[in-house]
Parts: structure tokens; C-alpha cells; sequence
């Protein structure tokens, strides 16, 4: 048995193998293998007795389901027009130049993905970045140049 398959039997037997468990079951799997493979969706189908269309359909959907793999640390940077105002476009530059690369890309030693986000619900806070499960609020550019140096680092 592969770890894949483990992973999504383990899955199934704490949320369940009906259509509700579907989301947890996909969340899961993103959160241990950072993304989610078509081998992968093709065995929640199968574990779920769904079509593998319906497993697809709802990972393509939501942004957090990566669909392909990503960085050990996931950057997402809040592009509402609040964060906008307040910045957000001059601390995706510095990420970038930092970084070596582009919105949508992962730096070449699988350390960092950068995406931009439609709303991470902090709007009072902002500019906001989320990495991983952490939030950082009232971002400058100095202060996600420091919370990436810390992740490069690996203090977190």
C-alpha cells in the first residue's frame, strides 16, 4: 500500500465515505502531500464512490486545493482592494525579487510557492499574507522580508 493510499484509507475511516467527507477528505490530503495528484483524486472517488469528474470539479474549484504541487511554504498574499490600498502590490515585488520568481511560481529548491489570494477574511488588517496555516497582518515590506528570512532559516 502506498503512503497515498494509507493516507486517504486513514481519511476515510475519520470522516466517513459519504459525499460529506469529501472536502475534509481532499483538505487532508493537501495538508499532508501539499498537493493533490490525479492518482490521489482518482482513489477519494473510488474510496468515495463518486466520479472522478465530481472529485476534480471540486478541487479545480477552490483555491486552497492545490491541484499542483507547491512549495514546502505556501505564500499567499491578500489581493482585495483594501490590501491593495494599503500596499500589497510593493510587497509582492520585494517577495518576488527576494525570492527569485513570480506570482503562480516555486522557487527552484521547493522551499516557497507566492500566490496572490481573492480574500483572507483580515481586511481590518491588512496588507495580509498567509503562509501555510499562519496569518501575518499589517504587513510592511520589511516586515515579510523578516517572516521569510525566518522561514528560510526554518524557524518556523
Amino acid at each position: 500500500m502506498s503512503n497515498t493510499d494509507a493516507l486517504i484509507k486513514n481519511l476515510v475511516e475519520k470522516h466517513g465515505n459519504s459525499r460529506n467527507s469529501l472536502m475534509p477528505i481532499l483538505q487532508g490530503v493537501v495538508r499532508e502531500e501539499r498537493s493533490l495528484t490525479e492518482d490521489a483524486m482518482l482513489k477519494v472517488a473510488e474510496a468515495l464512490d463518486i466520479s472522478a469528474a465530481e472529485v476534480y470539479g471540486t478541487a479545480s474549484f477552490y483555491t486552497f486545493l492545490d491541484t499542483i504541487p507547491r512549495g514546502k511554504n505556501v505564500i499567499r498574499i491578500c489581493k482585495t482592494i483594501t490590501c491593495h490600498m494599503k500596499g500589497k502590490d510593493e510587497i509582492i515585488e520585494a517577495l518576488e525579487k527576494e525570492l527569485n520568481i513570480n506570482v503562480g511560481e516555486t522557487t527552484s529548491d521547493k522551499q516557497f510557492t507566492l500566490l496572490t489570494a481573492n480574500c483572507l477574511g483580515w481586511c481590518h488588517k491588512g496588507p495580509v499574507m498567509l503562509i501555510n496555516d499562519e496569518i501575518y497582518p499589517d504587513l510592511t515590506v520589511e516586515k515579510a522580508l523578516e517572516i521569510i528570512q525566518e522561514y528560510a532559516h526554518n524557524t518556523k
